[in-house]
């Protein structure tokens, strides 16, 4: 039974034309997010879409006109987010989520970060029709609604993760949604990976539809990660029609897209993007991340400043990794700069991802652990922001060295 006078029935039909498949999602109601612990999570039955009035809600979204975008004229409030990221596996084995329920309740984390379309581009549950039938699913998590309603239950602000263009799952059933070499083999990364083409609407449209189902299955943020062009060169590739416009015009009328479809659904929309390019163009224009511009669209902005991924001498600090107050410091103070040209009202929440994390692979390296956990936490603070994430992809947490803008200000410090 789904809540509501009329349902919501977004009918973005997805041309698949590799496999001659459409598809069709339904998501929530017109009142916005499904409440926990009701039973109103049923999918809509397909048959029931002909006595439906599907103009109920007509998305703004134009993917025939997908470089020229709408002005979004709102920002929805969130909650002061102090969260960790959890993978699908610990999120869908019942003794590793309590252990980080437990975690959360220790060192005041009120978020989790929770993969939904993971690193290979398959959906990590489940229940979304389209992905389970063609084979783009996986069971980490057996049972999403008793996780929805349990983070619910403990407080926990649900954001999903999605990643949007890294997606190595779909090249043999829809090629065409991918960057192709200039021969028209798919393109590759020099990890071997693949990327849909950001330039294509249909893969936008691909990725949104995802996003858009995991509104509906309760998730309040919607974050994307990999919301970018790859880092290898692309001088072989073939972007197809560009229509004149730049990566950074791409990722950025993608992101005003997630705008339009997912603001109407009440879910807040978050990015992630390279901490490195909040002061480098040159880097902005290669992955395709402007952080002015998508700051000026998104809810959250999420900048990966971890210091593990800055190279040495960056802003003026020797060895990064080894001064985690500094470079957190600094990166946010520049952050502020940056971004003071957008008015207050219009600039997106700034929340920072924390390494929590060794990083071995450097040649020299500093063992994280609780000081240096509170050192960046600190270093948040000071530079005036007040929310935070850990990033760790092995999910080892502990409550040291973690304290919440409550705390911290309690202690004085």
């Amino acid at each position: 039974m789904v809540k509501g006078t009329l349902a919501i029935a977004l009918s973005l039909t997805l041309a698949l034309t590799a496999c001659n498949m459409s598809s069709v999602f339904n998501f929530g109601t017109a009142e916005g997010p499904l409440p926990a612990g009701e039973d109103v999570i049923a999918p809509i039955e397909n048959d029931a879409l002909e006595t439906q009035v599907v103009e109920a809600y007509a998305p703004s979204i134009k993917f025939t006109n997908y470089l020229a975008p709408p002005l979004s004229e709102f920002k929805r409030d969130v909650p002061t987010v102090m969260g960790v990221y959890i993978t699908s596996v610990h999120a869908g084995i019942d003794r590793y989520f309590e252990d980080h329920l437990a975690f959360a309740k220790a060192a005041g984390v009120n978020a989790m970060v929770i993969d939904v379309r993971g690193d290979d581009g398959k959906i990590t549950f489940h229940g979304m029709e389209f992905a389970d039938e063609m084979g783009l699913s996986v069971n980490n998590i057996p049972d999403i609604y008793k996780l929805m309603e349990r983070l619910k239950a403990e407080g926990i602000y649900p954001i999903a993760r999605i990643v949007a263009f890294k997606d190595s799952a779909a090249r043999e059933s829809m090629p065409e949604l991918y960057i192709k070499n200039t021969n028209g083999d798919i393109w590759k990364d020099g990890s071997g990976e693949s990327w849909l083409n950001p330039f294509n609407p249909e893969a936008c449209q691909y990725v949104l539809n995802y996003a858009m189902e995991a509104a509906y299955f309760g998730f309040e943020e919607i974050q994307f990660d990999y919301v970018r062009f790859a880092t290898s060169s692309l001088k072989d590739a073939d972007l197809s029609d560009t229509g004149g416009k730049t990566k950074v015009d791409a990722i950025t009328s993608f992101l005003q897209q997630a705008i339009d479809v997912l603001r109407p659904l009440g879910v807040t929309v978050s990015a992630d993007v390279y901490g490195t390019i909040i002061g480098s163009e040159l880097d902005a224009g290669i992955v395709g991340q402007d952080y002015v511009k998508i700051a000026s669209i998104v809810d959250v902005i999420c900048p990966m400043v971890y210091p593990s991924h800055y190279a040495n001498g960056s802003m003026g600090i020797d060895i990064p990794d080894f001064a985690p107050y500094d470079t957190i410091h600094k990166a946010m103070q520049l952050s502020n700069e940056k971004l003071s040209a957008i008015p207050e009202a219009d600039r997106a929440i700034v929340r920072p991802w924390l390494q929590d994390f060794t990083a071995s692979y450097l040649g020299k390296y500093m063992n994280y652990g609780a000081d240096e956990r509170y050192a960046q936490i600190k270093a948040t603070y000071d530079a005036g922001l007040s929310e935070w994430l850990l990033w760790d992809a092995s999910n080892k947490y502990d409550a040291g060295g973690v304290v919440s803008k409550i705390m911290y200000a309690s202690q004085g410090k």
